[in-house]
């Protein structure tokens, strides 16, 4: 971790959030961010493991949720595409992460694949009051739902593709103060880098385009996703 975190500084990387999701991954994401100054970390329970999820997953969030680096409940969320967990279960741990965070007043981050009706569903039922990240943002169809639901748009990959143009139109329509950008390590390499594992230091593709997509230079849309991103997550 220490190298991905050398390299990601090398590159301009000031903040990075370690995205829990499990009990395993939770607890080595505290350590992760105990190890670095620039490392903070989110705690929670992906919806592949979500058959599983038990009163007992939300203790030891709760607990986990009280580290002074620990600055977001997630990932957590619905998955219809690979459908790896009951879709009931999914929801039931959705909802039940989704008061936790209301409860200890931390943002939600939120994985959504193919299952924008029920996710929107749940945060509208559930997360009132609560900040939402929609992570590795893919619904550009459905952009004007996330500006009146008051969600946070967070861009990773993807948006360097080539066949996203629709993915682009969407993050040069959404309002400047919803915009966040980041890698979903290892998955998503951003183009040029598309193909291999992706690292922390790769968000500066995926921030390059986005100031494209929305027309202004690199630094202007690096100090707006900074501070959105201090706003939202308090680093």
């Amino acid at each position: 971790m220490g190298d991905l975190v050398a390299e990601a500084v090398a590159a301009g990387v000031t903040r990075i959030v370690t995205i829990g999701t499990g009990r395993e991954s939770s607890e080595r994401a505290i350590t992760h961010a105990e190890s670095h100054a620039e490392v903070f970390a989110a705690v929670g329970v992906h919806p592949h493991d979500a058959d599983a999820f038990s009163a007992a997953d939300l203790e030891w969030m709760r607990s986990l949720a009280g580290h002074p680096k620990v600055v977001a409940i997630g990932e957590c969320g619905l998955d219809y595409h690979y459908d790896r967990a009951d879709r009931a279960a999914q929801r039931r741990a959705f909802v039940a992460q989704a008061g936790l965070a209301r409860e200890v007043g931390l943002p939600l981050v939120v994985h959504t694949r193919d299952a924008p009706a029920d996710t929107f569903a749940v945060l509208r039922d559930e997360a009132d009051g609560v900040v939402v990240v929609l992570h590795c943002f893919s619904l550009p169809e459905h952009v004007g739902e996330v500006v009146d639901g008051g969600w946070m748009t967070s861009f990773a990959g993807p948006l360097t593709f080539a066949r996203n143009d629709a993915l682009r139109e969407a993050a040069a329509a959404l309002p400047p103060d919803r915009l966040l950008v980041e890698t979903d390590a290892p998955y998503l390499a951003p183009v040029p880098r598309r193909g291999r594992p992706n690292r922390p230091a790769y968000v500066a593709h995926t921030l390059s385009a986005l100031a494209d997509a929305r027309g202004v230079t690199v630094d202007e849309i690096d100090r707006l996703t900074t501070a959105n991103a201090g706003r939202v997550l308090g680093v």
